[in-house]
């Protein structure tokens, strides 16, 4: 609860580290969302009834228009913005079928683990960046 007595929103989420030849897909938020032109991992909120493996999978698939295999759980972050707290569960994936389209995100770039740094990426993310450029 915040000071001012009203309840905090808890959003659950996904995200999907999706590697291929040994690069990490990084994906810029569009200019008109929540934290814009922030870097994250690709995915989204999980919805009721969910588990985030499905989430993950789906969200790929309506973002990003590609099947994606799930290797495992690289973390689990809680994160309170001033919108209300995060709950982030990334996964480490690998492309399963077809390329990541650009349809919802401002621009993509595919990143070696140690150059995840340089990009501005959202505080959410952070925990992961730092597991997988310590993974090298």
């Amino acid at each position: 609860m915040k000071r001012d007595g009203t309840m905090i929103k808890t959003i659950h989420v996904v995200g999907a580290v999706i590697i291929d030849n040994g690069k990490i897909l990084c994906a810029q938020r569009g200019h008109g969302k929540i934290l814009p032109l922030k870097w994250e991992f690709p995915g989204g909120k999980i919805e009721e009834g969910e588990s985030a493996e499905t989430a993950i999978k789906r969200e790929i698939m309506e973002e990003m228009k590609c099947k994606i295999d799930i290797i495992e759980q690289i973390d689990f972050t809680i994160y309170e913005y001033d919108f209300g707290t995060v709950h982030l569960t990334t996964f480490l994936c690998s492309l399963e079928e077809g390329a990541p389209l650009l349809t919802e995100h401002n621009e993509i770039k595919w990143l070696l683990p140690k150059e995840l740094k340089t990009l501005n990426w959202a505080p959410a993310d952070l925990p992961t960046v730092e597991k997988i450029a310590a993974m090298e």
